[in-house]
């Protein structure tokens, strides 16, 4: 059987799309020498080097072994264990109702996710221009 290799460059455009954060907005996050095109290039390697990595996943606001980490089945697996299928014959220690609604939840990540983006391009903007 052949070992799973991870492709961590389309894991940090997985995990950076995921986030909602552009191409743009993650070179203006990592730095005076980045840009779309290098970002693009990141993506496409397999491999990426630890402190480049870390810095990458300091810019997402995630960990390193976040992305090193990162599948898509794990993902859709979390977000399918989210929702109820009122099937009775699913294990009933755990309480798939919650006092909230899932939906307010995520708009509100969402919502908050988006503002503190627009904070940092604001940021990084201003400094650019002093």
């Amino acid at each position: 059987m052949s070992e799973k290799t991870v492709h961590i460059g389309r894991n940090i455009k997985r995990i950076r799309e995921l986030l909602g954060v552009k191409q743009d907005a993650l070179a203006i996050t990592l730095g005076d020498d980045w840009n779309q095109q290098k970002i693009s290039y990141l993506e496409a390697k397999d491999e990426v080097d630890g402190p480049l990595l870390d810095q990458v996943a300091k810019a997402l606001k995630v960990t390193p072994e976040a992305i090193r980490g990162f599948s898509e089945e794990s993902a859709m697996n979390i977000i399918s264990n989210t929702f109820n299928s009122h099937d009775n014959s699913t294990l009933h220690a755990i309480n798939y109702q919650p006092t909230f609604n899932p939906i307010d939840k995520i708009i509100e990540l969402y919502e908050r996710m988006l503002k503190e983006k627009d904070a940092v391009i604001e940021k990084l903007l201003s400094e650019k221009k002093r």
